[in-house]
């Protein structure tokens, strides 16, 4: 397999560049998750990898292979590049079969190729299926068969479980995560899903306004975002008005927190915490962890994602945050409880 190193790319659609001199590394075998905003030029990054847009200055290579640069310019069917669309785009004048084949034309092993990819992907007993007859899952695995039969250098994901219903989409993803790390395709998956690129990829790009502001492994870039839109781009989050004080402290309306920062001592800032990481405790609850600090306030709201639940706290100082527990909550509106702030809080310049 081949890495992928894109540098000063820039490329547009005759107006303004919706890429802006972007630099990427992708290393061999790696999956990579391009995440950002609709409009944010993830799109068109697919696309010049693809071959399907030239961009206008800066360079792509695959491996030690110039694909894209000044004065070289290969065109998508001599790239060695497989394909996964946002609908799977099978022919339907085809069987699942001769859709796998079609990218296979000219190997005298096509068919036992086809044979080998629909058995990873779980559809061999479809083979004879016309697309018209598969539910969208398995149409989305005979794209996926189409797209590795040939052995690409290079896999491009673009939003392929966008189409798919909440649940179907969670285990397809799995699924395709499952079986590319199996093959060590190196992978480009473009999405505006956080957690999707969160769970998915072993890295996550972060485009905005055309350039990559964060490439960082999804613990990273979820745990410690490059900037506050960053922040806010990709998790939930509670921002409060804050001031560094000494030894790694910034004090808001949830008191003294720890904090990673580099503002200085008296410098006002903007206190970012994701809701996981406030405790919940009745007012008057004196057990361990809860032991006076954090501040008093009173449930407003509660919602139950059945995994876990958000409870809104309307604070005595007058501030509103969202603390997210485990499973259902047992706090109602209009009961008293404290909130403490638990872990390190990031900080970014207000």
């Amino acid at each position: 397999m081949s890495g992928i190193d894109v540098s000063a790319l820039t490329a547009n659609y005759g107006r303004g560049p919706v890429l802006d001199g972007l630099n990427l590394r992708v290393e061999s075998g790696e999956f990579l998750a391009v995440l950002g905003e609709s409009g944010s030029g993830k799109t068109t990054l697919l696309r010049v990898l693809a071959g399907f847009l030239r961009p206008s200055a800066g360079s792509v290579t695959f491996g030690d292979r110039v694909v894209a640069g000044p004065g070289v310019w290969i065109p998508p069917e001599r790239r060695r590049v497989g394909i996964v669309p946002q609908e799977g785009a099978l022919f339907p004048h085809l069987d699942v079969v001769g859709n796998v084949i079609f990218g296979l034309r000219g190997r005298r092993d096509a068919r036992d190729r086809a044979a080998q990819v629909l058995a990873l992907v779980g559809m061999s007993e479809f083979a004879r299926a016309r697309p018209q007859d598969l539910s969208g899952g398995q149409q989305q695995r005979v794209a996926l068969a189409r797209a590795i039969a040939p052995e690409p250098e290079v896999l491009l994901l673009d939003e392929p479980f966008s189409a798919l219903d909440a649940s179907l989409r969670v285990r397809l993803r799995e699924e395709v995560r499952s079986l590319l790390n199996g093959l060590g395709t190196t992978t480009v998956l473009v999405t505006h899903d956080q957690e999707e690129a969160l769970s998915i990829a072993h890295r996550v790009a972060l485009v905005r306004e055309g350039q990559i502001v964060q490439n960082a492994s999804p613990a990273e870039l979820y745990e410690s975002p490059t900037d506050l839109l960053a922040a806010r781009f990709v998790g939930d989050l509670v921002e409060l008005p804050g001031v560094m004080r000494a030894s790694g402290l910034v004090e808001c309306a949830l008191g003294r927190v720890r904090s990673i920062s580099v503002a200085r001592e008296g410098q006002s800032v903007v206190v970012a915490l994701r809701p996981e990481q406030l405790a919940v405790f009745d007012a008057g609850d004196q057990s361990p962890g809860a032991d006076g600090s954090g501040v008093l306030g009173q449930v407003t709201d509660s919602v139950y994602h059945g995994h876990d639940s958000v409870a809104t706290v309307a604070l005595d100082t007058g501030d509103v945050v969202r603390a997210r527990v485990p499973g259902p909550i047992e706090r109602k509106p209009g009961d008293r409880v404290r909130v403490v702030a638990t872990g390190e809080a990031r900080t970014y310049r207000s």
